[in-house]
């Protein structure tokens, strides 16, 4: 093969889409169902055993696009309007009705009579594609906004503004790691607190312990991690959760919170600042 020197733009201007096609046969077995699911004014529970009962999967993925609802976030919500039962078929095939009535508490016929009947505009194709894409990002981002503020405003009210906010803190040998508040300053940090709320993919919650490691292995033996977070979600990975409280158990983390905790967040960092003489 002949020896040559390419360059960047050649590349770049021989560079095409990767035009893909969405549909699997999942998706064409779905739609098909859609399309021949009668339109109905007012659904009964009924109508959603059928569903289930032409195909448990597809039905249940046919659900869940009603409510609008990530696979995480609706399998989180139905196993808990379960009581913790299993939200399979497995499940539906013990107890249908308990299943169904799962279902119905979460919204369900309300919602399909609300898409069915809804007068559409050209409009809905474009705002639908604007929630499935950015939409689900924005909305990944504000809950775990949401988790850090309910936390930062813990710290604001035990510490005023001793503290600093989604920085690179320095630790023990001089390393340095990213975490939410470090306190009384980034420079020299005696507490800190990483919030994260999850209800986000798998992928996400490998970053969330990878970050985690990161603040344990740079900070100094004696600085005190707090780890803050909450979500359903964390139900559907519960080894990842285990890995975590793992890491408090052998020292790693001083405590993990959630906003249940609330109270007890905010008594430890006061004990803390007491022990620390902040």
């Amino acid at each position: 093969m002949r020896v040559v020197a390419q360059q960047p733009e050649e590349i770049i201007d021989s560079l095409q889409p990767l035009r893909v096609e969405w549909q699997d046969e999942v998706a064409r077995r779905v739609i098909s169902q859609l399309e021949t699911t009668p339109a109905k004014e007012k659904y009964a529970i009924a109508d959603v055993k059928k569903i289930l009962d032409d195909h448990f999967d597809d039905g249940l993925l046919i659900c869940r696009l009603f409510l609008a609802l990530s696979k995480d976030e609706f399998t989180a919500a139905l196993r808990r309007a379960l009581d913790g039962q299993s939200a399979g078929i497995k499940g539906y095939r013990r107890d249908p009705d308990k299943f169904l009535a799962a279902l119905e508490s979460l919204g369900l016929l309300t919602a399909m009579t609300q898409c069915v009947n809804r007068k559409p505009k050209w409009s809905d194709v474009l705002v639908e594609r604007l929630r499935s894409g950015r939409g689900s990002a924005i909305s990944g981002q504000k809950r775990g906004r949401g988790v850090e503020d309910f936390a930062e405003a813990v710290v604001k009210q035990v510490f005023g503004a001793a503290y600093s906010k989604r920085c690179a803190f320095t630790g023990a040998r001089g390393d340095t790691a990213k975490c939410d508040f470090a306190i009384p300053s980034k420079a020299n940090p005696q507490i800190l607190v990483e919030a994260k709320g999850y209800a986000a993919t798998g992928s996400k919650m490998t970053d969330v312990i990878g970050d985690i490691e990161k603040i344990i292995a740079a900070k100094r033996a004696d600085t005190a991690l707090l780890f803050f977070t909450d979500g359903l979600t964390w139900n559907q990975r519960k080894n990842d959760l285990r890995r975590i409280v793992a890491y408090q158990n052998r020292g790693g983390i001083t405590r993990i919170y959630t906003s249940a905790m609330a109270k007890q967040f905010e008594t430890d960092l006061r004990q803390l600042k007491s022990e620390y003489g902040l």
